[in-house]
Protein backbone atom coordinates (compact mmCIF):
# COMPACT_ATOMS: atom_id res chain seq x y z
CA UNK A 1 0.00 0.00 0.00
CA UNK A 2 1.67 3.44 -1.07
CA UNK A 3 2.32 5.25 2.05
CA UNK A 4 0.74 8.47 0.21
CA UNK A 5 -2.27 7.06 0.68
CA UNK A 6 -4.58 5.36 3.47
CA UNK A 7 -7.66 4.29 2.93
CA UNK A 8 -9.47 4.24 6.64
CA UNK A 9 -13.71 3.11 6.46
CA UNK A 10 -16.04 3.15 9.67
CA UNK A 11 -19.45 1.80 9.75
CA UNK A 12 -22.71 3.10 9.83
CA UNK A 13 -25.88 1.76 10.94
CA UNK A 14 -29.08 3.11 8.98
CA UNK A 15 -32.91 2.88 10.65
CA UNK A 16 -34.35 1.65 8.17
CA UNK A 17 -35.02 -1.87 6.42
CA UNK A 18 -32.63 -2.64 3.12
CA UNK A 19 -35.68 -2.52 1.33
CA UNK A 20 -36.53 1.39 2.18
CA UNK A 21 -33.13 2.31 1.15
CA UNK A 22 -34.03 0.19 -2.55
CA UNK A 23 -36.91 1.89 -3.06
CA UNK A 24 -35.56 5.32 -2.17
CA UNK A 25 -32.58 4.43 -4.56
CA UNK A 26 -30.35 6.54 -1.78
CA UNK A 27 -29.19 6.40 1.82
CA UNK A 28 -29.46 10.15 1.98
CA UNK A 29 -32.73 10.61 3.76
CA UNK A 30 -32.05 8.07 6.43
CA UNK A 31 -30.25 8.81 9.73
CA UNK A 32 -26.80 7.33 10.45
CA UNK A 33 -25.28 6.43 13.48
CA UNK A 34 -21.68 5.66 12.84
CA UNK A 35 -19.77 3.13 15.43
CA UNK A 36 -16.74 4.44 16.72
CA UNK A 37 -12.96 3.96 15.23
CA UNK A 38 -10.86 4.03 18.31
CA UNK A 39 -7.04 4.98 17.40
CA UNK A 40 -5.56 6.55 14.37
CA UNK A 41 -4.64 4.43 11.25
CA UNK A 42 -7.93 1.96 11.88
CA UNK A 43 -10.68 0.86 9.73
CA UNK A 44 -13.58 -0.94 10.12
CA UNK A 45 -15.58 -2.15 7.17
CA UNK A 46 -17.82 -4.98 5.48
CA UNK A 47 -20.11 -5.16 8.05
CA UNK A 48 -22.72 -7.79 8.34
CA UNK A 49 -25.46 -7.36 11.02
CA UNK A 50 -27.71 -10.08 12.88
CA UNK A 51 -30.62 -9.78 15.69
CA UNK A 52 -29.95 -12.51 18.22
CA UNK A 53 -31.98 -13.00 21.56
CA UNK A 54 -33.52 -9.36 21.58
CA UNK A 55 -29.92 -7.38 21.19
CA UNK A 56 -28.39 -6.34 17.63
CA UNK A 57 -24.76 -7.56 16.65
CA UNK A 58 -22.49 -6.56 13.41
CA UNK A 59 -19.66 -8.40 12.38
CA UNK A 60 -16.54 -6.82 10.43
CA UNK A 61 -13.26 -6.29 9.05
CA UNK A 62 -10.95 -4.70 11.26
CA UNK A 63 -7.77 -3.71 9.96
CA UNK A 64 -4.41 -2.31 11.91
CA UNK A 65 -1.97 -0.32 9.60
CA UNK A 66 0.65 -1.00 12.43
CA UNK A 67 -0.08 -4.90 11.98
CA UNK A 68 -1.18 -5.10 8.34
CA UNK A 69 -3.28 -7.80 9.36
CA UNK A 70 -7.13 -7.99 9.02
CA UNK A 71 -9.14 -10.24 11.41
CA UNK A 72 -13.02 -10.45 12.40
CA UNK A 73 -14.11 -7.63 15.19
CA UNK A 74 -17.68 -8.38 16.66
CA UNK A 75 -19.92 -5.35 18.03
CA UNK A 76 -23.06 -6.28 20.24
CA UNK A 77 -25.05 -2.64 20.44
CA UNK A 78 -27.60 -1.31 22.14
CA UNK A 79 -30.97 0.70 21.37
CA UNK A 80 -28.82 3.91 20.71
CA UNK A 81 -26.21 2.17 18.28
CA UNK A 82 -23.46 2.65 20.95
CA UNK A 83 -20.67 -0.47 21.52
CA UNK A 84 -21.73 -2.48 24.68
CA UNK A 85 -19.18 -5.13 23.82
CA UNK A 86 -16.51 -5.74 21.40
CA UNK A 87 -13.99 -8.35 20.51
CA UNK A 88 -12.04 -10.04 17.51
CA UNK A 89 -13.65 -12.67 17.24
CA UNK A 90 -11.86 -14.83 14.08
CA UNK A 91 -8.13 -14.28 13.17
CA UNK A 92 -6.37 -16.72 10.83
CA UNK A 93 -2.74 -16.92 9.22
CA UNK A 94 -4.36 -14.83 6.38
CA UNK A 95 -6.34 -12.07 6.15
CA UNK A 96 -9.96 -11.90 6.61
CA UNK A 97 -12.48 -10.03 5.52
CA UNK A 98 -16.34 -9.87 4.06
CA UNK A 99 -17.76 -12.17 7.28
CA UNK A 100 -21.06 -12.81 5.91
CA UNK A 101 -23.78 -13.95 7.96
CA UNK A 102 -26.40 -17.07 7.12
CA UNK A 103 -29.12 -18.28 9.61
CA UNK A 104 -30.49 -21.71 8.42
CA UNK A 105 -31.86 -24.98 10.63
CA UNK A 106 -31.30 -22.93 14.02
CA UNK A 107 -27.76 -22.61 13.11
CA UNK A 108 -25.84 -19.20 12.58
CA UNK A 109 -22.35 -19.42 10.06
CA UNK A 110 -20.54 -17.23 8.22
CA UNK A 111 -18.68 -17.24 5.31
CA UNK A 112 -15.95 -14.61 5.41
CA UNK A 113 -13.35 -14.05 2.14
CA UNK A 114 -9.84 -15.68 2.77
CA UNK A 115 -7.92 -12.58 1.58
CA UNK A 116 -4.26 -14.99 1.09
CA UNK A 117 -5.91 -18.24 1.32
CA UNK A 118 -7.17 -20.24 -1.68
CA UNK A 119 -9.78 -22.13 0.65
CA UNK A 120 -12.68 -20.41 1.40
CA UNK A 121 -14.11 -21.78 4.89
CA UNK A 122 -17.10 -21.61 6.13
CA UNK A 123 -17.42 -21.26 10.28
CA UNK A 124 -20.16 -22.41 12.88
CA UNK A 125 -21.17 -20.26 15.90
CA UNK A 126 -20.50 -22.03 18.85
CA UNK A 127 -21.67 -19.56 21.23
CA UNK A 128 -22.96 -16.31 18.91
CA UNK A 129 -20.87 -13.92 18.09
CA UNK A 130 -17.84 -14.66 19.99
CA UNK A 131 -16.75 -18.36 19.27
CA UNK A 132 -16.70 -19.79 15.90
CA UNK A 133 -15.77 -23.24 14.74
CA UNK A 134 -14.80 -24.54 11.15
CA UNK A 135 -17.30 -26.94 9.21
CA UNK A 136 -14.91 -29.38 7.83
CA UNK A 137 -18.07 -30.92 5.56
CA UNK A 138 -18.34 -27.37 3.71
CA UNK A 139 -16.63 -27.50 0.23
CA UNK A 140 -16.64 -24.74 -2.52
CA UNK A 141 -14.63 -26.08 -5.11
CA UNK A 142 -13.34 -22.62 -6.60
CA UNK A 143 -11.51 -19.72 -5.37
CA UNK A 144 -13.61 -16.66 -4.68
CA UNK A 145 -14.00 -12.96 -3.72
CA UNK A 146 -17.02 -11.79 -1.39
CA UNK A 147 -18.55 -15.33 -2.02
CA UNK A 148 -22.13 -14.73 -0.80
CA UNK A 149 -24.78 -17.54 -0.38
CA UNK A 150 -28.72 -16.88 -0.37
CA UNK A 151 -31.45 -19.61 -0.19
CA UNK A 152 -34.08 -18.92 -2.60
CA UNK A 153 -36.91 -21.57 -3.82
CA UNK A 154 -35.08 -24.34 -1.99
CA UNK A 155 -32.11 -24.25 -3.79
CA UNK A 156 -28.99 -22.20 -2.24
CA UNK A 157 -27.00 -19.88 -4.82
CA UNK A 158 -23.40 -17.95 -4.22
CA UNK A 159 -22.85 -14.94 -5.59
CA UNK A 160 -18.87 -14.96 -5.93
CA UNK A 161 -16.19 -13.44 -8.22
CA UNK A 162 -13.01 -15.56 -9.43
CA UNK A 163 -9.92 -13.96 -8.36
CA UNK A 164 -8.38 -15.90 -11.53
CA UNK A 165 -10.91 -14.37 -14.38
CA UNK A 166 -10.60 -11.28 -16.42
CA UNK A 167 -12.06 -9.18 -16.86
CA UNK A 168 -13.53 -10.39 -13.37
CA UNK A 169 -17.46 -11.12 -13.95
CA UNK A 170 -20.14 -11.73 -11.04
CA UNK A 171 -20.27 -16.29 -11.10
CA UNK A 172 -23.23 -17.89 -9.83
CA UNK A 173 -22.93 -22.07 -8.17
CA UNK A 174 -26.15 -23.88 -7.28
CA UNK A 175 -26.09 -26.44 -4.32
CA UNK A 176 -29.05 -28.15 -2.61
CA UNK A 177 -27.31 -27.54 0.81
CA UNK A 178 -24.96 -24.98 2.31
CA UNK A 179 -22.00 -27.08 2.63
CA UNK A 180 -22.18 -28.42 -0.99
CA UNK A 181 -21.61 -29.64 -3.51
CA UNK A 182 -21.30 -26.49 -5.50
CA UNK A 183 -21.67 -25.94 -9.06
CA UNK A 184 -21.35 -23.48 -11.21
CA UNK A 185 -24.59 -22.76 -13.48
CA UNK A 186 -23.51 -19.41 -14.84
CA UNK A 187 -20.12 -17.91 -16.31
CA UNK A 188 -21.03 -13.75 -17.36
CA UNK A 189 -24.06 -12.56 -15.04
CA UNK A 190 -24.14 -8.93 -15.57
CA UNK A 191 -25.41 -6.61 -18.71
CA UNK A 192 -23.86 -3.58 -20.05
CA UNK A 193 -21.86 -2.69 -17.19
CA UNK A 194 -18.03 -4.20 -17.30
CA UNK A 195 -17.26 -2.57 -13.89
CA UNK A 196 -19.58 -4.80 -11.41
CA UNK A 197 -17.10 -7.40 -10.64
CA UNK A 198 -18.33 -8.54 -7.10
CA UNK A 199 -20.68 -8.67 -4.30
CA UNK A 200 -21.11 -5.85 -1.81
CA UNK A 201 -23.80 -6.73 0.81
CA UNK A 202 -27.08 -8.69 1.30
CA UNK A 203 -29.25 -10.38 -1.53
CA UNK A 204 -33.25 -9.02 -1.19
CA UNK A 205 -35.58 -10.65 -2.97
CA UNK A 206 -38.50 -8.03 -3.59
CA UNK A 207 -41.64 -8.20 -6.07
CA UNK A 208 -40.91 -11.47 -7.57
CA UNK A 209 -36.95 -10.04 -8.21
CA UNK A 210 -33.92 -10.33 -6.79
CA UNK A 211 -31.27 -7.43 -6.08
CA UNK A 212 -27.76 -7.53 -5.71
CA UNK A 213 -25.39 -4.98 -3.91
CA UNK A 214 -22.51 -5.10 -6.01
CA UNK A 215 -18.80 -3.06 -5.81
CA UNK A 216 -18.22 -0.83 -8.70
CA UNK A 217 -14.58 -0.09 -9.31
CA UNK A 218 -13.20 3.30 -8.09
CA UNK A 219 -13.98 5.97 -10.30
CA UNK A 220 -14.21 10.13 -9.87
CA UNK A 221 -16.86 10.02 -7.35
CA UNK A 222 -15.08 6.80 -5.29
CA UNK A 223 -15.54 3.69 -4.70
CA UNK A 224 -20.06 3.00 -4.60
CA UNK A 225 -22.56 -0.10 -4.73
CA UNK A 226 -24.48 -0.63 -7.76
CA UNK A 227 -27.83 -2.96 -7.15
CA UNK A 228 -28.50 -5.35 -9.81
CA UNK A 229 -31.52 -7.43 -10.20
CA UNK A 230 -32.88 -10.24 -12.09
CA UNK A 231 -36.12 -11.97 -12.29
CA UNK A 232 -36.68 -15.16 -9.67
CA UNK A 233 -36.88 -17.75 -9.90
CA UNK A 234 -33.23 -18.13 -10.80
CA UNK A 235 -31.63 -20.34 -13.56
CA UNK A 236 -29.24 -21.00 -15.56
CA UNK A 237 -29.85 -18.31 -18.36
CA UNK A 238 -30.46 -15.32 -15.47
CA UNK A 239 -28.95 -12.45 -16.53
CA UNK A 240 -28.70 -9.31 -14.19
CA UNK A 241 -29.38 -5.75 -15.04
CA UNK A 242 -26.99 -2.83 -13.64
CA UNK A 243 -29.89 -0.19 -11.43
CA UNK A 244 -29.00 2.53 -8.80
CA UNK A 245 -25.54 3.34 -7.94
CA UNK A 246 -25.76 4.67 -4.06
CA UNK A 247 -22.56 6.76 -2.36
CA UNK A 248 -21.65 8.13 0.39
CA UNK A 249 -24.02 11.87 0.82
CA UNK A 250 -22.02 14.66 1.75
CA UNK A 251 -22.99 15.25 5.48
CA UNK A 252 -20.89 11.74 5.92
CA UNK A 253 -17.46 14.06 5.18
CA UNK A 254 -14.90 13.22 5.42
CA UNK A 255 -16.05 10.19 4.58
CA UNK A 256 -17.64 10.24 1.34
CA UNK A 257 -14.75 9.37 -0.88
CA UNK A 258 -16.15 5.30 -1.01
CA UNK A 259 -19.14 3.34 -0.16
CA UNK A 260 -19.23 -0.37 -0.48
CA UNK A 261 -20.97 -2.32 1.76
CA UNK A 262 -25.30 -2.28 1.92
CA UNK A 263 -25.86 -5.10 4.24
CA UNK A 264 -29.24 -6.13 6.26
CA UNK A 265 -30.28 -7.08 10.16
CA UNK A 266 -34.25 -6.93 10.02
CA UNK A 267 -35.22 -3.38 10.67
CA UNK A 268 -31.77 -2.01 10.63
CA UNK A 269 -29.13 -1.48 7.38
CA UNK A 270 -25.64 -1.36 7.73
CA UNK A 271 -23.08 0.52 5.58
CA UNK A 272 -19.58 1.35 5.43
CA UNK A 273 -17.82 4.71 4.12
CA UNK A 274 -14.47 5.54 3.40
CA UNK A 275 -12.21 8.83 3.92
CA UNK A 276 -8.43 9.11 2.12
CA UNK A 277 -6.00 9.98 4.65
CA UNK A 278 -2.22 11.58 2.92
CA UNK A 279 -0.62 12.48 6.07
CA UNK A 280 2.38 10.77 4.50
CA UNK A 281 4.81 11.28 7.37
CA UNK A 282 2.81 9.48 10.07
CA UNK A 283 2.13 6.99 8.04
CA UNK A 284 5.79 6.55 7.41
CA UNK A 285 6.89 6.40 10.89
CA UNK A 286 4.18 3.64 11.49
CA UNK A 287 5.05 1.37 8.09
CA UNK A 288 8.85 1.60 9.45
CA UNK A 289 8.35 0.28 13.27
Amino acid sequence: MSIFRTDIWKIGAITAPIQRIIEAGSIDPFPIHWLPLNGSFRSLSDPFGMWHKGDLYVLAKYYDYRTRKSVIKAFRLNGMFQVMEERVVLSEAWNLTYPTLIEDDGEIWMLPDPCGSSRLTLYRAVDFPWQWEAVTKFSFPYPTINATPTKSDGLWWMFYTSPDSAPKTLKIAQSTHLCGPWENISMQTTEGDKSISRMGGSPVIQEGRIILPTRTVSNAYGDSVRLISATVPLSATSSFNPGTELRAPARCAPYTQGLHTLSTAGDVTFIDAKRIDRNWLHRLIIDVR
